[in-house]
């Protein structure tokens, strides 16, 4: 008998009971979409034609269950099972399969072997329509199959079962009715046998009498399983085709059934890679998607996440809570613990992590070793290469033996567009360095630790990009002195304390005095401040914001500050200085600097700040471009 069919797989509806906004089809299980899953198996079942019915999300579910061959009817208007089948008439009618099968798109442990059988059922009852039924435990909720006594050749009741079918299926006679379990007797609510919803068809006799169904029940819809009843009292024949096994055709109804049927997905899946020779040390806590693939002699350990379509070599090890996403690892990579890669490709030998990010296409070639919090995107790492700690490669193409220091970073963002980087073969860099992209390091190369590379570095070169080291030696005494000397009492030699004699106060003013660091001097309008000592002398920027914030509060706003004998800056000081000038603005006042040197002014620049403050090459053009002082 030959079996040919079509299938309309009903995909309108929304997640009602997953309290969600979404397409109950679009919710993920196990990597891939919920209807994903229905869609798979009945192509496999090799029907003839297929057709999906969308309404909720359909561009979404169009998008993610387009295949060649399968063919979308949009309804507009969900009003109900029997109304998606009248609004794909039109396809039904061209289809030239005499049996349509039609699907529910929520029962993804649906194997296409069980359809194959359900149509060969369908066609030795001849029947109108066969449901697909399975027994459950509990059947509240559901609607049950009222069989009718199948009759041997005397008038026997007898029961029926194909040797054709498959062993977790049984054909066993024909239907009287489905029941509601809302207007069922006690004795039918004791009835396990349910209806999937999955109905099998003779495609001339359901165009006959699609247009008798009604939407006049208690759901106020049209029905498809009200068809039972219309070829029933019709005189069609009703048949029903039960699996054994009730969780392949069982809908996921809400989120507790969504986890329930995803912990079987992933215990099959891991099954069935330990039976192709790799090691889950725990399989209940691996995550493994469908369509990934693993190698022989792999290991997984506890809580590895192998998502999407991931691809791992034969005898790789990934450590504990490794994640991995459509990227590819080749023969024996290890990934070590906590590991996240998505997106990249990891070639034979590399040792990845601990705690190791590879994202957006990033390539880690042959025997190359990233390290412990080390982020690499967009980058190609070539053979033997070494990035160990605390590093970011963006935008980045290193050759084969390059040694990247800790606290390495490619500054590859200008702030509006990405700059690569290239590291040739066999450069070390050393620890801290911050190469400033758009740069070429030439093969052979070093570059001194905690250097900022700006400019490209020759072959064989040493490149150093720091600023000069300053020592202050005595600096920890002369601050301790200090402290001591601003913590004592000044006392008068005029009024010496009653009990210390009059002669060591008599002494007090043969001490050396020390020079004042500051001069504040008013030119009409405007103070001026000039710096007599070096800014980083202690103390010296405090007593400069201090003066600053003065001079405004005494209503004195315009400022010039004469920094002619300033040649170092540290960054305490640029700090108090960008402090002041910033406090001043925000009350009104407005600082100038005047005869920087070209050190100090070298510092602003290196630090962007030339664009924040106010500079003049003198005092008296600072002073000038505040204009006349006001009449």
């Amino acid at each position: 008998m030959p079996r040919t069919f079509s299938v309309l797989v009903l995909a309108a509806g929304r997640a009602t009971r997953f309290k969600s906004e979404h397409s109950k089809v679009l919710h993920r299980l196990a990597g891939k979409p919920l209807g994903e899953y229905v869609l798979r198996a009945a192509l496999a079942a090799q029907p003839e034609r297929t057709a999906i019915i969308v309404g909720h999300e359909a561009e979404a579910v169009q998008e993610a269950l387009a295949r060649p061959g399968v063919s979308f009817i949009q309804q507009i208007q969900q009003l109900g099972t029997g109304h998606a089948v009248r609004i794909a008439r039109g396809q039904l009618e061209k289809w030239p399969s005499p049996t349509v099968i039609v699907l529910v798109g929520d029962v993804p442990l649906l194997r296409p072997q069980t359809l194959r059988d359900l149509v060969d059922a369908h066609l030795r009852e001849r029947a109108a329509v066969t449901i697909l039924t399975t027994r459950v435990e509990d059947p509240t909720g559901y609607g049950r199959v009222v069989r009718a006594p199948a009759k041997g050749p005397k008038g026997a009741t007898r029961t029926k079962r194909s040797a054709a079918s498959s062993s977790s299926a049984s054909s066993s006679g024909l239907v009287r009715a489905i029941v509601e379990e809302k207007v069922a007797t006690p004795a039918e609510r004791r009835i396990q046998e349910i209806s999937s919803g999955i109905l099998c068809f003779s495609r001339p006799k359901l165009l006959a009498r699609l247009d008798q169904l009604s939407n006049q029940n208690a759901q106020r819809e049209y029905l498809l399983t009200d068809l039972v009843e219309i070829f029933h009292r019709e005189g069609e024949r009703v048949a029903a085709f039960e699996v054994l096994d009730s969780r392949e055709v069982l809908g996921v109804n809400d989120r507790v059934e969504l986890a329930e049927v995803e912990k079987i997905l992933r215990r099959r899946k891991a099954e069935a890679l330990m039976r192709a020779g790799v090691t889950l040390v725990d399989p209940e806590i691996t995550y493994v998607d469908e369509d990934v693939e693993v190698g022989p002699d792999a290991i997984l350990e506890p809580g590895v996440i192998l998502a999407g379509k991931t691809r791992v070599g034969r005898g790789a090890r990934l450590g504990p809570w490794a994640t991995i996403v459509d990227s590819e690892l080749a023969d024996r990579v290890t990934v070590r613990q906590s590991s996240l890669i998505i997106g990249c490709q990891v070639a034979e030998d590399a040792v990845i992590g601990p705690f190791a990010h590879l994202r957006d296409g990033a390539v880690i070639e042959s025997e190359a070793r990233i390290g412990n919090f080390v982020e690499v995107k967009k980058s190609r790492v070539g053979r033997r290469t070494k990035a160990l700690h605390l590093t970011y490669l963006g935008d980045a193409t290193l050759e084969e033996n390059v040694n990247v220091g800790a606290g390495t970073v490619t500054c590859n963002y200008d702030g509006e567009h990405k700059h690569p980087t290239t590291i040739e073969r066999g450069v070390f860099i050393g620890s801290g360095s911050m190469l400033v992209a758009p740069v070429i390091i030439g093969r052979g190369s070093y570059v001194a630790a905690g250097s900022t590379i700006t400019e490209d570095v020759p072959p064989g070169s040493l490149a150093l990009g720091r600023a000069r080291q300053v020592n202050k030696e005595g600096w920890v005494e002369e601050r301790v002195r200090r402290h001591e000397d601003e913590s004592q009492p000044v006392a008068s030699s005029s009024n010496p304390p009653e009990d210390e004699p009059s002669g060591v106060l008599e002494m007090e003013p043969t001490k050396k005095r020390s020079e004042p660091d500051l001069e504040v001097r008013e030119l009409g309008s405007v103070t001026v401040i000039e710096i007599l000592s070096g800014l980083t002398k202690p103390g010296v920027a405090k007593q400069l914001s201090q003066a600053i914030r003065d001079a405004v509060n005494s209503h004195r706003a315009q400022v010039v500050v004469n920094l002619a004998r300033v040649t170092l800056l540290d960054s305490a000081a640029v700090g108090e200085l960008v402090a002041a000038v910033s406090a001043a603005k925000r009350d009104g006042g407005v600082v100038k600097l005047s005869d920087l040197s070209a050190e100090t002014l070298h510092i602003l620049e290196a630090a962007n700040l030339h664009h924040f403050l106010e500079i003049f090459p003198h005092e008296a053009d600072a002073v000038a471009s505040f204009g006349p002082p006001a009449a």
